[in-house]
């Protein structure tokens, strides 16, 4: 077994548009094709006993037990390791369902498809289950142990906490997307301009003044009894000689504590003599970064956390530390076991509880009570085993929200105001919290920035409180607010790029502050901020992660689909330029229906309410509509198009070429927007590809309510040039000769430039053309036989994108192409693509029109510029 990649879809997808978390794996398995499960003996017995949670697996047969019943018949060991990929995650506590294994189009290779909650796992998983299937072939011993744990532990170290991922999770149930900007806790909500960020409970709206403020105890105190809150009685020390005199002002017992600690750390509470008052100090002293250290009076009672958001109590909890309760037979580290076993605890954060680790500090504790972990204590002793009731340590929580006495819920939103924190966590110390503090004696012990939420969202007990809400509601405070900008998705075989600028151009013609991702790069209102191809998701999410961007517009190619899925999930907008055969043969995409199914994603990612802009002259784009849940605008370049009529009999939208216009109906009715021939971009009417790109962008422009005036505008200034345009048909004029430099790839591409160049007079037509190695034979084949039908003479060079071919057979296929139309066409071999252009203008005639076919735009535009300017200056240098 040989696994040739692992890719992970965060996006939709291919293999699936609504479930976006996908591991795609591509397992070699040739040498075992004549190998499925019913063929390998006491393989299946070996499967069932490693794995009786397979039970479950309905797999095609459809009910418990439908997995084995086919291994049992004999199935393909792809489609073994999918479910082994599967049930170990499931093992190690994360419960995912989805899988299929599909042939790649190779004999004896699988595509492996499964469902992932974090991406290292699923990586993890992936590898791990073709170990697993392999030691079951063999009938080795595997102990599953050790994968269980790191899966665990991967996933302890990448997920988000329980708060941020319960405030992501809020976010997307109201539609608002979200976007992980780092590995921790900082998370952005929506897009672009409109976006609101989070880094666990602290938010983009969070005061930095508070923050700092809660992170200094000293002036908290200070601010809470200037406004006559009940606090201890205390007193700030750095000193170790100002202990004493501390401990006697304050009085036993006492609590101390860094002033800059949190999450429990260096505190000790319940200190009754100057001996533990000397340790503890010191002990703070480790954790405190300022060196300032408190030192107050300890309140008797329980401790409690109010949680306030956006100045309003949301949520109370009841907090006790980790303790076992003596039953007066079993040790303390027996008990430990027993509360371990619980099914509500788990590793980390999987579970409401989290299992008790005994550390040196719980040793400790357990001797300063008197007890070792082998002690048998008293039954109904209760034996504290941590110094914070935190539920990360352990620690139990019980919602009493109900209960809080309207004085304290009062005197709690004072706090958040004084303090200036629109989220916080008050910790309180009193023997009821149904009863005022001033008739309790309790006190306010600690103002929390960023608190924690998992208390109030899993108490051991009592009420879950979605604690999350009030988050998002302050964010997005109004209502259906979802933070996004408009996306309009732009894929297809040709025409992607041109489309996606001059939606852009368009855009930003009306006001809008445009980002857009290009197959040359990543622009910023018109800055080129990333160059190369950028048609992919992380191109997408720089985008959507700008905070200046209004407006989106976004090239989505196959590779970055088929490699990670999309970088949104839901656009307003999609438009499919066309499908025609490229990139066969790759990925596992082998046919050009294969080919429309993952262009038909895009448009599938449209919102109800937005539109998908389809091709209604191509058959496999037109039959997208099909599969989307949104409207449907069409385009074409005959107005008789029997679909156009059939959609404006419906009262659809519309764009067409009549009558030398471009048009846009609504149901029959006729917007006409321009004369095509005043359009700089179709060179007055001859590119009639570039037609249909105009079509498709002002039905964009259209539906996203830009008038036609801003259209006509934006139409008017987009120039095929090498600043707008690059490498789109631009034209660059010399005295004796012309230069047509196109990004033609493919033959679909070709013929329509074919189309342009025999509008276009010349004395001779010279073509510089190159294969491209991640096409099929067949595919340079032809674009060798279109060439010879354009052009006079052929010069093929073939120095870039050799792509696992060799310079040698791809000029050969070339050819073989040219050969096959017209064996005697004059044909000249320059591998370089620089002497090939340098030959080519030295040779050129006068009138001629020398055609370049590059698929690296940036260094032949630079080199043809470079000719330009010398030319201007008096005379061409070919140095």
């Amino acid at each position: 077994m040989e696994i040739r990649s692992i890719n992970a879809m965060r996006g939709p997808n291919y293999w699936s548009v609504r479930r976006h978390k996908l591991i795609v794996m591509v397992l070699d398995l040739q040498e075992m094709e004549e190998l499925p499960s019913n063929k390998v003996d006491g393989f299946y017995d070996r499967l069932k006993a490693m794995f009786p949670g397979m039970y479950e697996h309905r797999c095609s047969v459809g009910t418990p037990g439908g997995f084995f019943q086919r291994v049992e018949e004999g199935t393909w060991m792809g489609h073994i390791i999918e479910h082994i990929a599967l049930e170990i995650q499931t093992l190690a506590g994360m419960d995912v369902g989805f899988g299929r294994t599909r042939g790649y189009g190779e004999e004896g290779v699988y595509n492996v498809v499964f469902a992932y909650m974090e991406e290292s796992v699923g990586r993890y998983a992936a590898k791990a289950s073709v170990k697993i299937c392999e030691a079951l072939i063999s009938g080795e011993d595997y102990d599953l142990s050790d994968d269980i744990q790191e899966m665990r532990e991967l996933r302890e170290a990448d997920r988000l906490g329980p708060s941020t991922g319960s405030i992501v999770q809020e976010a997307e149930a109201r539609g608002i997307p979200w976007i992980r900007l780092n590995k921790y806790s900082l998370c952005q909500l929506g897009y672009g301009a409109n976006q609101k960020r989070i880094q666990a409970t602290v938010t983009s709206e969070t005061s930095s003044i508070g923050v700092e403020l809660a992170c200094d105890k000293e002036d908290t105190k200070y601010l809470l009894e200037q406004a006559e809150i009940d606090v201890p009685r205390g007193d700030i020390i750095r000193r170790e000689r100002s202990l004493e005199e501390a401990c006697r002002y304050v009085g036993y017992p006492l609590v101390i504590k860094p002033i800059d600690g949190n999450h429990g750390r260096g505190i000790t509470v319940n200190i009754q003599n100057y001996d533990d008052a000397l340790i503890a100090f010191r002990q703070a002293k480790e954790s405190s970064k300022s060196g300032a250290i408190i030192v107050e009076k300890f309140i008797v009672g329980a401790d409690y956390r109010l949680l306030v958001i956006n100045h309003k109590l949301v949520a109370a909890a009841l907090r006790s530390p980790a303790h076992v309760i003596g039953d007066g037979k079993s040790t303390v580290q027996e008990l430990i076991d027993k509360v371990n076993e619980d099914p509500r605890r788990g590793y980390g954060h999987e579970n409401v509880l989290t299992q008790i680790s005994v550390n040196e500090l719980t040793k400790t504790i357990i001797k300063d009570a008197g007890y070792t972990l082998d002690s048998v204590i008293d039954e109904g002793e209760r034996l504290i085993l941590k110094d914070t009731a935190n539920l990360s340590t352990g620690g139990t929580a019980e919602d009493v929200t109900d209960i809080v006495h309207p004085a304290n819920v009062s005197m709690a939103e004072r706090i958040s105001k004084i303090i200036d924190l629109d989220i916080c966590g008050i910790d309180i110390m009193t023997t009821d919290i149904s009863q005022p503090l001033s008739e309790t004696g309790g006190a306010v012990l600690e103002v929390n920035a960023g608190p924690g939420f998992r208390m109030h969202l899993a108490p051991t007990t009592g009420l879950p409180r979605n604690v999350a809400a009030p988050v998002i509601d302050k964010l997005f405070p109004q209502k259906g607010d979802t933070g996004r900008i408009p996306i309009v998705a732009i894929t297809g075989t040709n025409g992607k790029t041109t489309t996606s600028r001059l939606v852009s151009h368009i855009a930003k013609m009306k006001g809008y502050r445009v980002g857009y991702t290009t197959s040359d790069g990543v622009y910023i209102q018109n800055r080129l901020l990333m160059t190369g191809d950028c048609t992919g998701p992380a191109s997408a999410e720089f985008v959507l992660k700008d905070p200046t961007v209004n407006f989106a517009v976004l090239e989505c190619a196959r590779g970055g689909l088929l490699r990670a899925g999309l970088g949104f999930k839901k656009c307003d907008v999609a438009i499919v330029t066309n499908v025609a055969a490229d990139h066969l043969g790759l990925k596992g995409i082998h046919t050009v229906e294969q080919l429309a199914k993952v262009k038909g994603v895009v448009p599938e990612t449209v919102l109800p309410d937005g539109y998908a802009i389809l091709n209604a002259d191509d058959d496999l784009v037109y039959d997208m509509r099909r599969s989307v849940n949104c409207n449907v605008a069409l385009f074409s370049m005959d107005e008789h198009n029997p679909r156009i009529k059939a959609l404006q009999r419906l009262h659809g939208i519309t764009a067409v070429y009549e009558n030398g216009y471009v048009t846009i109906c609504r149901g029959e009715w006729k917007m006409r927007i321009m004369r095509v021939e005043d359009i700089p971009l179709t060179y007055g009417g001859k590119a009639k590809f570039m037609i249909q790109n105009v079509l498709a962008a002002v039905l964009a422009a259209h539906v996203q309510g830009i008038s036609i005036e801003d259209m006509k505008a934006g139409l008017e200034t987009f120039i095929p040039s090498a600043s707008q345009t690059p490498g789109r048909l631009n034209l660059f004029e010399f005295n004796d000769f012309t230069i047509l430099l196109d990004y033609a790839h493919n033959p679909a591409g070709m013929r329509a430039l074919q189309n342009f160049t025999n509008e276009l007079e010349a004395t001779v037509k010279v073509g510089i053309i190159a294969g491209i190695g991640d096409r099929r034979v067949e595919d340079n084949n032809e674009m060798g036989s279109i060439a010879a039908e354009m052009f006079d003479e052929i010069i093929i060079r073939q120095d870039k994108r050799l792509r696992g071919k060799t310079e040698e057979e791809l000029i050969k296929m070339l050819d073989d192409g040219i050969k096959q139309h017209d064996p005697n066409k004059k044909t000249t071999i320059i591998p370089s693509e620089k002497e090939a252009i340098i030959y080519a203008v030295k040779n050129a005639v006068k009138g001629s029109l020398i055609i370049l076919c590059s698929d690296v735009i940036p260094d032949a535009l630079d080199l043809v510029k470079q000719l330009k300017e010398q030319e201007s200056q008096g005379s061409l240098s070919f140095s």
